[in-house]
């Protein structure tokens, strides 16, 4: 008398349990990957493009039932399909003024295949997250150099208190404009590679790798003897020309009272460089040059 009613409820939970098995097999078999960076470099228009790929591997769902949206302060806005790239889905988003970051979600409405006809789904992701960089690094100029040579650092944001650096060697760095700085490469061990760094009040920003070049100087003459007011030309001469920007040869002493000279720049282009140097208190030391050919180059200076 019993046995057809429990017939009948076991057939009810073993279709419940197919339908739920096949809503599981649906939501399981289809993956949503947000392709949008967390830091979006600022642009002119204001206009980011958010993107996210949706994958299936359930031969039950419908493909073509398929729409991607995204979920921006509350609004839903349809995805467009990239016409470039297979299952993704993009969005061109208008940032409000005043907003460096937007946070969003996406919702991904499909169909699916059963024994009793198609049904609706639908897949949801967890909060994502997007900062407008408004300050950022594009590029170095060239990515190896000898000591001296002046780089340029492409990029946005630069502010005249950034300074560049090789590992943590600060390195003399020439503000240009929001888009463009450059330094002139420290007198470090040559023939190594550093990582370039670019420090400020707003942080740290990697820049790249460059490799610093061992190269040679001549200085003529060999040695300087002065009176006190006197001047005298000291010759620089490369071994090629100095790059674009010039070729910052760095010069210390260890009588600064007794050695009056200007800074001592290679054009660019040009080989030689000839500086005046005019005697100071009475004293006798050297002008040193780091870095160049075997080790330090140094002229003896005495100041009568």
């Amino acid at each position: 008398m019993h046995n057809k009613p429990l017939s009948l409820a076991r057939k009810f939970l073993f279709g419940c349990a197919i339908a739920l098995g096949a809503v599981l097999l649906a939501g399981c078999s289809m993956t949503l990957t947000n392709l949008t960076p967390p830091s979006l470099p600022e642009n002119p228009s204001q206009i980011y493009t958010i993107s996210v790929r949706v994958t299936t591997q359930a031969p039950a769902i419908i493909k073509s039932s398929i729409q991607a949206c995204i979920v921006i302060d509350g609004q839903n806005h349809v995805m467009q399909k990239s016409s470039v790239v297979e299952d993704q889905y993009d969005f061109d988003y208008q940032l409000p003024a005043g907003r460096d970051e937007l946070k969003y979600y996406f919702i991904v409405y499909y169909k699916y295949d059963t024994a009793t006809g198609a049904r609706s789904h639908e897949k949801v992701t967890e909060l994502q997250q997007a900062k407008i960089a408004r300050r950022y690094v594009l590029s170095l100029e060239v990515n190896r150099g000898p000591i001296g040579a002046r780089v340029s650092v492409l990029g946005r944001g630069f502010t005249p208190g950034d300074t560049v650096y090789l590992d943590n060697v600060p390195a003399r760095t020439v503000y240009e404009s929001p888009n463009s700085i450059s330094f002139f490469v420290p007198a470090v061990e040559a023939n190594r590679n550093y990582k370039i760094m670019l420090g400020s009040a707003a942080g740290n920003s990697p820049v790249g790798t460059f490799r610093v070049d061992t190269t040679n100087v001549q200085v003529f003459p060999a040695a300087l003897t002065l009176r006190s007011g006197q001047s005298q030309s000291l010759t620089f001469t490369l071994p090629y020309p100095a790059p674009q920007g010039g070729m910052l040869l760095d010069i210390t002493t260890d009588v600064p009272e007794s050695v009056i000279m200007p800074e001592v720049v290679v054009p660019a282009g040009q080989t030689t460089v000839v500086i005046p140097v005019q005697g100071g208190k009475k004293g006798t030391g050297s002008l040193f040059l780091k870095g160049y050919g075997q080790g330090d180059v140094s002229v003896p200076v005495t100041v009568n």
